[in-house]
């Protein structure tokens, strides 16, 4: 039921025994998913074209100013594309819940579930990439002058789809489409047909895709707050520790809206993983409510990335003006060319 799903323990369905909250989802999650859908897509789609235009106009920078803009500019690429094609499998979800059943057949259901679980995995990957480039920039400069070129930075984002992949290839090989207890005349989409299967899939890929992540991100910006710190008290170049503490302050915010996203979905999950009572289709009566927010939250991780790149970033912002002021003016001239 999830946008990530990928574990399977909830299916596509969304069911409970309560045919209420069933109900209220079949209203309430399209009208949802539209709107994180129009802002998911408008927000990256912006926020791709301010990235590759800032790579366009770092080609003929210098080295150092192509290091601290473009090298992490590159990881910010690479999660909006993730984002986006996140997003590209959420109208699947949000029809099989509004017709309470899975209609679009084996190869969609497994395709869905392997595109999801990569997807979310690939986030968060990129997302420690993004710490780690951040503390070699900070703490080692040196190094990451040699280590960090955009070319280096940008096959490193790309080299983080193999383990997320491999990790999703479950989903590819053993999902299917099946009929739920109860409800013979529907179909949902599982994972697994034993529910150990279920249980160290699932505990696997929580630790491997979201625990190692998030712990070597935590490392990461700890160090770094600590360096600037120690920084700030011998008053050493106190412009570039002020500007480095904002761009390293936007990165960990984006590590934190993330982790406050999916934390829900991720309990849910391991809790339905826990319950075998749950069965196959992990419809548990007393998860029906927190398991419409857990989605919910996991959506609007897709929509909070751009959020955040606008209310952190000053430089983003201006990007942001500069990209509308030009398009205006664009508008504008030709608007000016057909009066005349």
């Amino acid at each position: 039921m999830l946008l990530r799903n990928s574990t399977g323990s909830e299916d596509l369905l969304g069911n409970s025994s309560d045919s209420g909250l069933s109900n209220v989802e079949q209203v309430l999650v399209p009208v949802l998913d539209v709107l994180v859908l129009l802002l998911g897509v408008g927000g990256h789609t912006m926020v791709m074209v301010i990235l590759c235009g800032r790579r366009r106009r770092g080609a003929g920078q210098s080295p150092q100013s192509s290091l601290t803009g473009t090298g992490t500019d590159a990881l910010l690429l690479a999660l909006s594309a993730a984002d986006l094609l996140l997003l590209s499998m959420l109208p699947f979800h949000t029809v099989a819940i509004a017709m309470q059943q899975w209609p679009f057949g084996d190869v969609m259901c497994r395709l869905v579930g392997f595109l999801g679980s990569a997807c979310s995995s690939a986030s968060v990957f990129t997302m420690a990439a993004l710490a780690v480039s951040r503390y070699l920039t900070v703490v080692h400069p040196a190094r990451a002058y040699s280590l960090l070129s955009p070319r280096r930075v940008s096959v490193a984002a790309a080299l983080l789809w193999v383990p997320a992949c491999c990790l999703a290839a479950p989903q590819l090989v053993f999902r299917y489409v099946g009929t739920p207890g109860g409800t013979p005349d529907s179909l949902a989409c599982f994972a697994f047909l034993i529910h150990r299967d279920q249980l160290i899939y699932g505990l696997f890929h929580f630790l491997v895709a979201f625990m190692f992540p998030l712990a070597t991100i935590a490392a990461a910006y700890g160090r770094i707050y600590m360096f600037l710190w120690l920084s700030q008290q011998s008053g050493r170049a106190p412009q570039v520790e002020r500007y480095q503490k904002k761009v390293t302050q936007t990165s960990a915010m984006l590590v934190l809206a993330f982790t406050l996203c999916w934390l829900p979905s991720y309990g849910l999950t391991l809790a339905l993983l826990a319950d075998k009572s749950s069965g196959a289709t992990g419809s548990s009566p007393r998860y029906g409510p927190f398991s419409v927010f857990a989605r919910l939250m996991a959506t609007s991780s897709t929509v909070m990335n751009p959020i955040l790149y606008v209310l952190m970033s000053q430089k983003f912002r201006q990007d942001l003006q500069g990209l509308f002021k030009r398009r205006g003016e664009r508008t504008s001239g030709g608007v000016a060319m057909a009066a005349a």
